[in-house]
C-alpha cells in the first residue's frame, strides 16, 4: 500500500515538474514580452528620437548682416543688464535691440536713461499703454496725449500686449475690442509722430481648438494650460482676425507690425492676402521660426515676394537662440531640431534667402519704420 501511494507522489511530482519545464519559459517570455511592450510604448513626452540622417551641416553662430531684433522686452533693466547685453550682442552681430517693454511716463523716462543713457545707439524703447483710467470718459484722448508725451521722452514706438483684445474689459465685463472707436485718437497719434505700433492680436490659433490629442500645440498646452482660450472665456480666433484687420484698415495711415506673423505662420497665403489688402501691415518673426521652418520651400518664396514687410525679431532673449534664426534664414540645412520642442515637435530646415531679402529682414524694414536708428551702421 505504502509503495502504491510513494508511486503516485512521484508520479505526481515528475509531472509537476514537467509541467514546470514546459510552461516556465513561457511565463517568463509572457513577462517579458509585457515588459518589452510597456518599454516600447513611450508617452508623448518620452519619446524623443534621435535621427540617423547623415547630411551637411552649417551651423551659424553670428548672424552674416548687422540685425535689428524689433521684438525683445527687458522690463526696468538695470545698467549691468545694459552692459552685459551689448557684450552679448556683439558676438552674434546684433546692433541694435527694440524694447517693447518700456511702459509709460517716469517707468518710459527711466528705461529710455538706463538703456540709452550708456549705450545710445544699441537700444529702442517703445511705449505701452496704461488702462488705469479705462472707465472714465476721455480716455483714448488722454493716452494720445501721454503716449505724444513718451514719445518726446525718447520712446520710438508703440507696443500693445496680447491683453488687449482678449482679456481687456470694461466696468461693465464688455471686452475692449480690437477695433474699439475709443483707442481711434491713439492710432492717429501713432501716424501723426510717424512711429509704429507693434501689436499683438490673439494667439496661434490652435491654442482656441479644442485641447485634444489632433491638437498640433498639445505639449505647451499641457506644460502652460493657461494658454488655452476655451470659447467659454475667450473670443473665436477668426473674431479677433477680424477686429484687427478692420484696424488696419481704418487707420491707413499708422503704420502696423504684427507680431508673430500675425498668427498667420501656418498659413503664409492668407498672411499675403492681408498684405495686398494693407500696404501699412509689416510682421515680425518673433517665436514663430518653426512655422516657416516646417515649410522651407514655400517661406522662401513668401519672404521674397513680400521681403519689404517682414522683420526680425526673437521674442523671449537669449544669446544663444538666435543661431536657429540665423541657420534658417543663411542656409538650406535639413532637419534640424527647433529650439523651443513646446513650439514645434517637429524639425525644421533651413530657407535660406537672398542676400538682397537678408538684409530688409535683418535690418532695412526696420530702418524704415522705425525712427531714430543710425543707419549708417548698417551696409547698404
Amino acid at each position: 500500500m505504502n509503495s502504491r501511494r510513494n508511486l503516485f507522489f512521484i508520479s505526481a511530482l515528475c509531472a509537476g515538474g514537467l509541467a514546470t519545464v514546459i510552461l516556465w519559459p513561457r511565463a517568463v517570455m509572457t513577462q517579458q514580452s509585457t515588459a518589452t511592450e510597456k518599454q516600447q510604448t513611450p508617452t508623448i513626452d518620452e519619446y524623443q528620437p534621435k535621427s540617423t540622417l547623415a547630411t551637411k551641416e552649417h551651423k551659424v553662430e553670428r548672424a552674416k548682416f548687422p540685425f535689428i531684433d524689433i521684438h525683445s522686452h527687458h522690463w526696468n533693466p538695470t545698467t549691468e543688464e545694459v552692459d552685459r547685453l551689448v557684450k552679448e550682442m556683439d558676438t552674434i552681430n546684433l546692433r541694435v535691440m527694440v524694447n517693447l517693454s518700456g511702459g509709460t511716463g517716469e517707468q518710459l523716462k527711466n528705461t529710455v536713461a538706463v538703456m540709452k543713457g550708456r549705450h545710445p545707439d544699441r537700444f529702442v524703447v517703445f511705449a505701452n499703454m496704461n488702462y488705469d483710467d479705462l472707465n472714465t470718459p476721455g480716455f483714448g484722448k488722454r493716452v494720445a496725449e501721454r503716449l505724444e508725451a513718451d514719445v518726446k521722452n525718447g520712446a520710438q514706438g508703440l507696443k500693445i500686449f496680447k491683453n488687449f483684445g482678449m482679456d481687456l474689459k470694461y466696468a461693465s465685463g464688455q471686452r475692449v475690442h480690437v477695433d474699439d472707436p475709443e483707442f481711434d485718437a491713439v492710432f492717429e497719434k501713432c501716424a501723426e509722430l510717424k512711429i509704429p505700433v507693434l501689436i499683438h492680436v490673439a494667439e496661434p490659433s490652435a491654442f482656441f481648438d479644442s485641447w485634444d490629442y489632433h491638437n498640433e500645440r498639445w505639449e505647451e498646452l499641457k506644460e502652460f494650460p493657461g494658454r488655452a482660450r476655451p470659447p467659454a472665456k475667450y473670443p473665436p480666433f477668426e473674431t479677433l482676425m477680424t477686429e484687427r484687420n478692420h484696424l488696419f484698415t481704418k487707420h491707413p495711415r499708422t503704420n502696423f507690425i504684427a507680431a508673430h506673423l500675425g498668427f498667420h505662420g501656418n498659413d503664409l497665403e492668407r498672411l499675403g492676402k492681408l498684405f495686398d489688402a494693407n500696404p501699412n501691415v509689416y510682421v515680425d518673426i518673433a517665436a514663430v521660426l518653426a512655422e516657416l521652418g516646417r515649410q522651407p520651400y514655400s517661406a522662401h518664396d513668401f519672404l521674397v515676394k513680400y521681403q519689404d514687410r517682414v522683420l526680425m525679431g526673437k521674442d523671449i532673449y537669449d544669446v544663444n537662440e538666435y543661431k536657429w534664426y540665423f541657420r534658417s534664414l543663411e542656409t538650406r540645412d535639413e532637419y534640424f531640431e527647433y529650439y523651443r520642442r513646446r513650439h514645434a515637435f517637429w524639425r525644421i530646415y533651413g530657407f535660406q534667402v537672398p542676400d538682397e531679402v537678408l538684409k530688409k529682414v535683418y535690418y532695412k524694414n526696420a530702418l524704415k519704420l522705425v525712427p531714430g536708428i543710425d543707419a549708417k551702421a548698417f551696409p547698404e
